[in-house]
């Protein structure tokens, strides 16, 4: 497994602008309020607001729902490594991250006809704690190193090494890093975070879920 070097770990941007003022300025330029992203992206009012104002940092598969619900490529937000070998080696997958001080990422997963499977390794801080979200699809966690816990509609599971989840994406979910030390899983989803499959972002599995109509509303509109 590849070794995380926070200080050398590359954090990809399209452009200078922070992440969280390129969210804005897309939203805005649709004239989407926040309500609208939150609920297209499964997320809440508060954390679309704290991630465009840099107070916090969203985990790969919310920033994917955001993206979708802005009608950008994912890649306009972050760079990721290309899926295209079936095989990767423990030593030479690149580590990444939406920010440094967040989580860091290593793909495992390849891209082909038909594939509908998406699996990454997580690298968790101590403390982490990632921010509830729902959306289509299902998704499998398996503890590698350290433990955690996860939340699923209420449910608190505490899952150490060894120990798997497996669950439907449409329920709120979340997770924490509980310890004092790193934890690293095994993710893998249906939901595409590579955005690698814009043109099936239609199809089941691979969007996130809109569950209501937007709501206009002046204050939503910062």
């Amino acid at each position: 497994m590849a070794s995380v070097e926070t200080s050398e770990t590359p954090v990809a941007e399209a452009d200078s602008l922070p992440l969280g003022e390129r969210l804005r300025r897309r939203r805005r330029e649709l004239g989407l309020t926040l309500k609208h992203v939150a609920d297209g992206a499964g997320l809440s009012v508060g954390f679309i607001s704290q991630v465009e104002r840099e107070l916090t940092v969203p985990s790969l598969s919310s920033l994917a729902s955001i993206s979708k619900v802005l009608k950008t490529h994912l890649t306009e937000f972050l760079s990721q490594p290309a899926g295209g070998s079936p095989t990767t080696r423990h030593n030479e997958r690149p580590v990444y991250a939406v920010n440094n001080d967040a989580l860091h990422y290593e793909r495992l997963s390849a891209t082909f006809a038909g594939s509908m499977l998406n699996s990454v390794i997580v690298h968790e801080p101590p403390g982490y704690r990632s921010e509830p979200i729902q959306h289509e699809g299902e998704e499998l966690f398996f503890v590698l190193s350290g433990a955690i816990t996860v939340e699923v509609e209420g449910e608190e599971t505490v899952m150490e090494v060894g120990d798997s989840i497996h669950f439907a994406s449409t329920r709120q979910h979340s997770s924490w890093n509980h310890t004092d030390q790193p934890t690293s899983i095994l993710h893998v989803c249906t939901m595409d975070v590579f955005g690698d499959n814009p043109a099936d972002s239609d199809k089941p599995g691979n969007r996130a879920g809109h569950r209501s109509e937007p709501e206009t509303k002046q204050s939503d509109q910062d």
